[in-house]
C-alpha cells in the first residue's frame, strides 16, 4: 500500500465525512417528538385494503397536562400500539413523527405515532371524576324579588 499525500486527503475527507454523519445523527435522534397527555377521546378505528394488503389506524386524542392544556388528534397505524394503553382517561407518553402533503393545492399534517407507553407516575387504570363539592359545581340560583314594583318608587331599585 502506498501512502502518499492523496491517501490522506481521502482518509481526512472519510473521517470528516463520518464525523459530520455521526452529528447530523446524534441530533436528528435528540429531536424525537414526545408529548404526554391523559387520553381524552378514542375515535372510531379505521381500516382498509391496499396494494400491501389490509391497514389499519386508530386515531386518539390526548390532552396535555400543562398551565394551558392543549388537546392533540394523534394517528397510531397497524399494530404499533398496544389497545390496552389506549383508555379514556390514562395518562401515555407517545413517540411521533410529523408528516405533511399536498392534495390540491392544500397541506395536510398527520402526527403518526412510533411508539406509546404508558406515563410514569401516571393513573395505571383510568378514573372517573368524581363530582366534588368544589367550584366544579355550579353557583346556586340568584335569588329573585318577590315585591311589587310602581313608577312612585322615584326610580329606587327594589333590592
Amino acid at each position: 500500500l502506498i501512502y502518499d499525500k492523496t491517501t490522506k486527503k481521502n482518509d481526512f475527507i472519510i473521517k470528516f465525512f463520518l464525523f459530520y454523519l455521526k452529528l447530523v445523527l446524534l441530533r436528528i435522534k435528540s429531536k424525537n417528538m414526545e408529548i404526554k397527555g391523559k387520553v381524552v377521546q378514542l375515535l372510531a378505528p379505521q381500516s382498509g385494503e391496499g396494494k400491501n394488503g389490509t391497514w389499519k389506524k386508530q386515531d386518539f386524542v390526548i390532552e396535555t397536562d400543562a398551565q394551558y392544556p392543549k388537546k392533540v388528534c394523534i394517528s397510531a397505524w397497524g399494530d404499533k400500539f398496544d389497545e390496552n394503553l389506549l383508555v379514556e382517561g390514562r395518562d401515555i407518553n407517545v413517540s411521533f413523527d410529523v408528516e405533511s402533503r399536498e392534495y390540491n393545492t392544500k397541506w395536510y399534517t398527520d402526527l403518526k405515532a412510533w411508539k406509546i407507553e404508558a406515563a410514569e407516575g401516571g393513573t395505571s387504570t383510568p378514573q372517573v371524576a368524581q363530582k366534588s363539592s368544589g367550584s366544579s359545581l355550579p353557583p346556586p340560583p340568584m335569588s329573585i324579588p318577590t315585591g311589587t314594583f310602581t313608577a312612585d318608587d322615584n326610580g329606587d331599585l327594589p333590592f
